[in-house]
């Protein structure tokens, strides 16, 4: 019988290195896949559709909304991004263990729908780290790196609310934390035990 897969969702403040950690962990780990979210902006250049997102018209996400069919969505910057209850469901079904990236409100709407994900929140080491790494990038003004730092404390005041925590002060470590939280899942009696043959009547002789 095969095994339905563990649905993770991976939440970080911005700067906190989730997408390189999450790149890696797929490298990484076969039979693990990123669900693909849906979004009402526009595809830039260097965008796939149906891979980096579904990209649809604002009338037909808000009809999603309608009809309940998203695990999850919010507005970001006049934009909607969400993800299907129906894709994820695929995905799990074919024994794939799935990724949901998304922010802390995200996670909280999942939740309250599926019992049994298992939620991880990536942390830089510090503040002080978090804002290097943002002025780093060399791609903000001053001001709109001031914004994020904002938006990141905020972000990581929940942090408190996820099954797991993972500090992505060395990467190496925390790609290897990661991964071992995903081979730990994969161990679960429940879940390794679906496909076993039988080796023993437990019962016998009791």
């Amino acid at each position: 019988m095969l095994a339905k897969g563990q649905l993770f969702i991976i939440s970080a403040p911005s700067g906190a290195g989730k997408t390189s950690l999450v790149k890696a962990l797929l490298d990484l780990l076969p039979g693990l896949e990123v669900s693909v979210s849906y979004t009402t902006r526009p595809k830039r250049p260097s965008e796939q559709a149906g891979i980096d997102y579904n990209y649809v018209p604002i009338e037909h996400f808000q009809t999603m909304v309608k009809e309940g069919e998203l695990l999850e969505y919010a507005e970001v910057f006049g934009n909607y991004y969400g993800t299907s209850a129906k894709l994820v469901e695929e995905q799990l079904l074919t024994g794939m263990d799935v990724i949901l990236e998304i922010d802390w409100q995200g996670a909280q709407q999942v939740r309250k729908l599926v019992s049994d994900c298992v939620s991880i929140f990536i942390l830089p080491p510090s503040k002080e780290v978090l804002e290097k790494r943002l002025k780093g990038r060399g791609q903000d003004a001053d001001n709109v790196i001031a914004r994020r730092m904002q938006e990141a404390v905020a972000e990581m005041s929940h942090y408190v609310e996820f099954d797991y925590l993972v500090v992505n002060d060395d990467f190496g470590m925390a790609l290897n934390d990661l991964s071992s939280l995903v081979k730990s899942q994969r161990l679960k009696v429940g879940r390794a035990s679906k496909g076993l043959p039988v080796i023993m009547d437990l019962d016998e002789g009791a």
